[in-house]
Parts: structure tokens; C-alpha cells; sequence
């Protein structure tokens, strides 16, 4: 936090003096404001508070003592969810002026205030929804300062009712009153709203015809997902699909109906103790489902009353606790978990109004509970899960979004368009970088339309008018052609390459970095498919230092969807002719005879059988071969498989994946035949998928170990998908802590292709900065 105060020399003396204070961050939509008039009104000062595009600005008068004690407030005891990154002082002319006041706010101007995200309904606010003498008694939208509704009804800046979704609901008298009184905790709260002037619910069926209004529509749909319905309920951010996660023939009937064959559902349970009793809950992941963002978060399941259908397979469970007054009515009557999947077909947007979800979910849900105030984007919820003690986001949307991200050195106006899958963008200001919520996969035409929306929300909201358009090196991606329409000087910046710099800019750091990026497949510059690249990041460029060995995948994306063809082509990588003599292996069993000798002539003519050096499929490989999926349902399901079989295993050692040098080259290769050779062995001696998998993935922690020695930098960065793996994230930073390394691995970004937009701008702003008017080294 930057803090600069004036300096009265002389003037100390003076009774009287004016102080203009600027307070940026995240200062507006949090009782900023109530909070100033509340300190100021304590201290006697005269003046006013106001919001304006820069932030909080306060001209306060009084005794210089007394001044000082203001802006020690605001340095030390700011409302709960403000976030101050500077705090600037002048000393202005008094104006002899009495009282003190909120006044309008001021457009225009440097825009320089952050968004809030939402926020989780508070305490205070549920205790009144609960209380039947207050007037807001079960009313699903109550909020304060301290809660509700932001970056989803924000429709510009500053942030007044009069540039949210809340403009069309006219203030009530009580609520007025509330509003203008300083001693109120909604003192210009700006979603405030009643049962007598708010948002209402409705009820209707498959067909449109409302059934239901107000709380009689919460009690209706309520009994609807206990007899077994799929009922689609509007929230915060979008539609969720509910239905009661204890009913197999209910979640099973939602996964044909949204055509989601095995990927996991998340729950929503109505207590820390209705999950603690079904989960592994520790204190960290306990403090992250009460925070108030509310993110579902990943929990090794224990067992109990959930259908086999929401996580089949999965070791763990999506779990979240309710987060808007909506949420927390539905769980009040339900008193049992359910299901909270996305409102869409899978690999759509979530859907966002009423109308379109009678289209877009016609056949899924059977009724919709939806309300009336507009939401102006659509927020997912946000996923997080435990690593290290430390929570780490794997989706990050509700919650966390659009919190912007410090980075130094920046330049204004550099705007990423991500990549293919997971895609978020991202805008650099003077001083860090705002990143849209998730918004999905690029593969229909609705989330290409959803990543226009965002690139055009964070220009317009932040006011930065982007210079270059930062882009992902793979010729096809969406994104990229994105990019190129936008008529702006385009930089491209290697998928890997961006991963490692996103983890160095979350972490506040800058190269030099041994960067480890490992996932499922990224665009190489040699025309194969990366992905177990070992990057050295310096101050002026990069290099690629070692890789994982490559092998065939026949059938090239066909064999993203089968780790069987992986298996395949790692074992024809190794033993050539003699893989086809294997019988007994489970991928080899897994193919129909005759497909057989198409893959032999495949991999022998390496047509339609790409190389690759990506971990993400060396994975699925050892999954395949220790029987534990063939096809997979949804990405990374075979790695997770693998994951969950490690945690029951205990080997003895782990495997060796050893290090060459490559002739003629200063690359180094990682060779996993060593460790193929014992996984083999191990099968043919009975050991348990578990045991193999636990010495799998301490033998590739020990080989980054390796690598790190190799080269010799201290500091480790540890990204790509690959490491949503808890089981190996964890295995590498102790290795590395006790071989005197510097282990650094994501937190508040995805290290999945989530965190692609902000490696894009950090990466080129670092060009940038070390090289003055010349492009970055991409």
C-alpha cells in the first residue's frame, strides 16, 4: 500500500486545516463511505466523502491531530471486505465549511477503482432473513454494505444504484430511510431492496405458465426436489440445476438430460457440519467454504447419504455452502445437500435470463424458479481446493472476479485473450491487471460471444484503451482470431511460456525462474505437441532446458479422449513391434482385433500420430495401463483416477525417470522408459494400482528435483494443468524444499489454461520494461 502524507512545516500550528485524501483499491460497493462519514462525524471534522472513477475521495477539516486520526483509520480499521492500495494526502485551503456529508458521486476522470466481486451473504442479514419480526422475514434478496449482489449487477462506474441492474427497483420510505441514515449498515447500500419494493420470485413450469409467486414460489420448487425434479433457480451469476444429490435416480436422470456422462457434479450442503460429516474437512478448507466468496472446494469424500451418480469414481467432492439469501431460504427448507450444477449443456455459458433458459434448458429442467433483477454477466462459481495448506483456485469466477492482481513492471492497455479452453482475458492498468471470471471453452459460438462481452466489459469499466492485443501461438485457437480482429498489433506468446510467467506474476515475482509447465497439449514452436517442458525464464528471454521425452499419439485427438491410445503409443515409443506382443495389458485388451493392425501401420508411418512431450498424457498413459480408465468422459478424469489411486498407495520407492543430454544440444530429456520398465514389472508381479501410482508420481517429483540440480536455478515454478494434482504439487515442493529450492506454485490463479491471460501480459510487460521499444522476446 502506497501512503503519502503532506508536510505542514510552519503551518503545524495552524488550528485548522483541509486535507484532500484519495483512497484507491477496492474501496466502493463495501460501506466505504458510511465508514469515512461515521470516522469523520467521531472526530468533529467538517467536509465530505464521495466516489468518483479514482476511488474514495474525502476533503475533511479540522485539527491536523484530528486528520491524522482519520487517515489512521483508513489504514487500519477499513471495512472488512475493502482492499486500499494507496492512500494519497494533500493539503488543500480551508473552506470553513460546517458538518460533514456524502456527496454525488463524480464521473469521469481516470478510472482507477477496482470492481468488487460478490459477496456471501452476511451474518447480520441472515439473522434478520431467520427473524420473523423483522420485515425482511424470508425475503431472498436482503443485503447490507458488508454483502450481496456487485460485480454481476455492476453496469458501469462509479458504483451507485444508478448504474447497476437495481435502477429500475424504486426505493420504498423504509428503505429510503435506511439508505440516508449513517447508523444504519445499509447506508447507501447500493442493491438495497424488500419484499416491498425488491426483486421477486416466480415459479413456472417446463411451458412458461407461472405457478407460483413470492415465498409460496421457494415452497413449491422446495418440494419439487424432494420428490425427485430437476429444477433450474436463478441466481447470482446464473442458473443453477438443483436436485437432491441423495436421489440416484434424480442426478442420474440430470446427467442424461445435460448430457454429462461422468464428469463430477458439485453439492451444495446447508451447514459446515452437514459436510464435515460426509468429508475430510480441515481448518483451511473449513475458512475457505466461509469465506465470502464461497467457492465450491474439492474435499476427499468419506462417504455417506451422496448418490453414486454426483462424483462416480471420484475420490473427492465438490462441496459449497450457500452464498446468496436465495440459496440459504432453498437450504432452510431443504435441510439435506444438493446438487448446484452450471444452467447449461455442457460446454455452453451459463445461462443468465429467464427467457433464454426456457429455451436453452428446455428438456432439462422440469421447473424454473427465476426473479427479476437482470444480471449483467454471467458469473460461474468460482473452484478452489487445498494445497499445501494454502487454498488454490482451479476456477476462479464468483467471488474472486474481477479483483485485480498487482503487477510490476506494467504498461497500461495490454489486453490477452487467453486461450482455447478455460479462456479468460485480461487488461493491464498503470499498476496491475484486472482478469475477467471464467468464461468457458471455445468451441461454441455462445462462449466466443460470452469472451467478446468480457473483452468489451473490462475496456469499457476500467477505461484503458488497449495498445496490443497479447495472444496464444497456436494458429487456431479462437481466441487468437479474436485477437486478429480486434485491428491492434498482436503479440504472441508460447502456451508455456505463459503458464510459468502467470505463476511468477501471481506470486508478485519476476525471471529469472525454472519454470515446469506441464499439462495436456500447447502449440510448440518445433510443430510437436508440448507439454513436460522445463523453461528457464530470464530477465531478456526464455529457453526451452529440458523436456519430457516425446512419444506417438495415434490418432492424434482421439487420443486426448482415450489414454488408451496414449498407453499405446508410449509402449510402441519403448518396444516397438514387440508392444503389439503384450497381451494382458489393459489397453491392448481394450481394442477390438481388428483395430490392431491399423494402429501398428499408424504409429509405424507416424501419420495421424503426433509427437508429443506432454505429461498430461503420459498420465493418462500409466492410467490406462494399470486398468484404471481407457476412455475418458471429461478432461483430465484418467490423471484424477491416478491421483486418487496414489493417496491409498505407500510404495517402497519411487520410480526412476531419468535425465539425458540430448547429442548436439544443450536440451536435456527427461526419459520415462526407466519407469515404464518397473510400472510393466510391478503389473506382472500383481502389485496394486495404488503402489504403482504413489511410486509414479514420487518418482516424477524427484525428477524436477533433478532437473532443478541440473540447471541450477533456485527458484521453481511449478504450472500448468498437471498440477491441479494435489497428490504431485505436493510430493515436488517438499522434494525441492529439502534439496534447498525454491518451490513456487499457483494460488490465486488456475494453473490450468485459466491463468494463460495473465502469463500473456506479464510476460509481455516484462519484454517491455527490459527491453524500451522493442518487442518482447515471444
Amino acid at each position: 500500500m502506497r501512503h503519502a502524507f503532506p508536510s505542514f512545516g510552519e503551518e503545524a500550528g495552524i488550528a485548522a486545516a483541509r486535507w484532500r485524501i484519495t483512497v484507491r483499491g477496492t474501496v466502493q460497493g463495501v460501506g466505504f463511505r458510511p465508514f469515512v462519514y461515521r470516522e469523520a462525524m467521531a472526530r468533529a471534522l467538517a467536509g465530505w466523502v464521495k466516489n468518483t472513477s479514482a476511488g474514495v475521495v474525502i476533503e475533511a477539516e479540522g485539527s491536523p491531530d484530528l486528520l491524522s486520526g482519520l487517515t489512521d483509520a483508513l489504514r487500519h480499521t477499513p471495512p472488512s471486505n475493502a482492499r486500499i492500495t494507496a492512500i494519497d494526502v494533500r493539503a488543500v485551503t480551508p473552506a470553513n465549511e460546517a458538518g460533514f456529508r456524502i456527496a454525488k458521486s463524480e464521473q469521469g476522470g481516470c478510472r482507477s477503482v477496482n470492481l468488487l466481486p460478490d459477496l456471501a451473504t452476511c451474518e447480520a442479514c441472515l439473522a434478520e432473513m431467520r427473524d420473523p419480526s423483522n420485515r425482511r422475514y424470508r425475503y431472498p434478496f436482503i443485503n447490507c454494505t458488508g454483502c450481496g449482489p456487485r460485480y454481476s449487477i455492476i453496469q458501469g462506474l462509479p458504483y451507485d444504484r444508478a448504474h447497476t441492474s437495481m435502477q429500475h427497483f424504486a426505493l420504498c420510505a423504509a428503505c429510503r430511510a435506511e439508505y440516508c441514515d449513517p447508523a444504519n449498515r445499509r447506508f447507501h447500500a447500493e442493491p438495497i431492496a424488500c419484499p416491498a419494493c425488491g426483486p421477486q420470485l416466480t415459479l413456472h413450469a417446463a411451458s412458461g405458465e407461472p405457478l407460483e409467486t413470492g415465498d409460496a414460489a421457494l415452497l413449491a420448487a422446495s418440494q419439487a426436489i424432494r420428490d425427485g425434479s430437476i429444477v433450474a433457480i436463478k441466481g447470482l451469476g446464473g442458473f443453477h440445476l438443483i436436485t437432491d444429490a441423495r436421489n440416484e435416480a434424480a442426478v442420474a436422470l440430470l446427467r442424461t438430460r445435460k448430457r454429462r456422462n461422468e464428469k463430477p457434479f458439485a453439492v451444495m450442503f446447508p451447514s459446515l457440519a452437514a459436510i464435515r460429516s460426509c468429508c475430510d474437512l480441515n481448518p483451511a478448507a473449513e475458512a475457505l467454504l466461509s469465506s465470502p466468496a464461497r467457492p465450491v472446494v474439492l474435499l476427499p469424500y468419506l462417504g455417506g447419504p451422496i448418490a453414486p451418480a454426483v462424483a462416480p469414481g471420484n475420490p473427492r467432492l465438490g462441496v459449497l455452502l450457500p452464498y446468496t439469501p436465495l440459496h440459504h431460504r432453498l437450504m432452510d427448507e431443504l435441510g439435506f445437500p444438493v446438487v448446484a450444477t452450471s444452467g447449461n449443456l455442457s460446454g455452453e455459458p451459463i445461462v443468465t435470463d429467464e427467457d433464454e433458459a426456457r429455451t436453452r434448458l428446455a428438456g432439462i429442467a422440469d421447473l424454473f424458479l427465476v426473479h427479476d433483477r437482470p444480471i449483467v454477466r454471467p458469473v460461474d462459481d468460482s473452484v478452489a481446493q487445498i494445497v499445501c495448506d494454502d487454498p488454490q483456485l482451479l476456477r476462479r469466477a464468483r467471488g474472486y472476479a474481477p479483483a485485480p492482481i498487482p503487477l510490476a513492471p506494467t504498461v497500461a492497455g495490454l489486453l490477452a485473450v487467453g486461450g482455447q479452453l478455460k479462456t479468460t482475458v485480461a487488461l493491464t492498468r498503470e499498476t496491475d491487471v484486472v482478469i475477467s471470471q471464467h468464461l468457458g471453452d471455445l468451441e461454441t459460438t455462445a462462449t466466443r460471444q460470452t469472451h467478446a462481452a468480457a473483452i468489451n466489459d473490462l475496456v469499457r469499466l476500467h477505461d484503458v484503451t488497449p495498445r496490443v492485443a497479447v495472444c496464444d501461438t497456436h494458429p487456431d485457437y479462437a481466441s487468437r482470431l479474436a485477437a486478429e480482429r480486434m485491428g491492434l498489433p498482436i503479440i504472441a506468446v508460447q502456451h508455456h511460456l505463459a503458464h510459468v510467467a502467470a505463476c511468477l506474476a501471481e506470486s508478485g515475482l519476476t525471471p529469472p525462474a525454472l519454470g515446469v509447465a506441464w499439462d495436456g497439449t500447447g502449440h510448440g514452436p518445433d510443430g510437436t505437441i508440448w507439454g513436460g517442458e522445463f523453461l528457464l525464464l530470464k530477465r531478456h528471454g526464455w529457453s526451452r532446458v529440458a523436456r519430457l521425452r516425446p512419444f506417438r499419439l495415434p490418432g492424434g485427438e482421439a487420443a486426448i479422449r482415450e489414454p488408451r491410445r496414449a498407453a499405446l503409443g508410449l509402449l510402441y515409443a519403448a518396444y516397438g513391434e514387440r508392444s503389439f506382443a503384450m497381451r494382458g495389458l489393459p489397453p491392448l485388451e481394450d481394442f477390438a482385433p481388428e483395430e490392431l493392425p491399423i494402429l501398428r501401420m499408424v504409429l509405424e508411418r507416424g501419420v495421424n500420430a503426433p509427437l508429443t512431450s506432454s505429461m498430461g498424457r503420459l498420465f493418462d498413459a500409466c492410467a490406462a495401463l494399470v486398468g484404471l480408465h481407457q476412455r475418458s468422459s471429461f478432461e483430465g478424469q484418467a490423471a484424477m483416477s491416478l491421483e486418487g489411486a496414489a493417496r491409498d498407495g505407500a510404495a517402497e520407492r519411487p520410480y526412476a525417470f531419468v535425465l539425458n543430454t540430448l547429442p548436439g544440444s544443450d536440451m536435456a530429456e527427461l526419459d520415462w522408459q526407466p519407469a515404464l520398465d518397473s510400472l510393466l514389472a510391478d503389473l506382472r508381479a500383481g502389485v496394486e494400482a495404488s503402489v504403482i501410482a504413489d511410486a509414479w508420481h514420487r518418482g516424477l517429483a524427484h525428477a524436477i528435483l533433478n532437473v532443478a540440480r541440473h540447471v541450477g536455478e533456485q527458484r521453481v515454478v511449478l504450472a500448468g494443468g498437471c498440477f491441479h494434482n494435489v497428490w504431485l504439487t505436493e510430493a515436488t515442493v517438499s522434494a525441492l524444499r529439502s534439496g534447498g529450492f525454491k518451490p513456487v506454485w499457483h494460488r490465486q490463479v488456475p494453473p490450468n489454461d485459466g491463468g494463460l491471460a495473465l502469463g500473456q501480459v506479464a510476460w509481455t510487460a516484462w519484454g517491455w520494461k527490459n527491453s524500451p521499444g522493442e518487442q518482447p522476446c515471444v
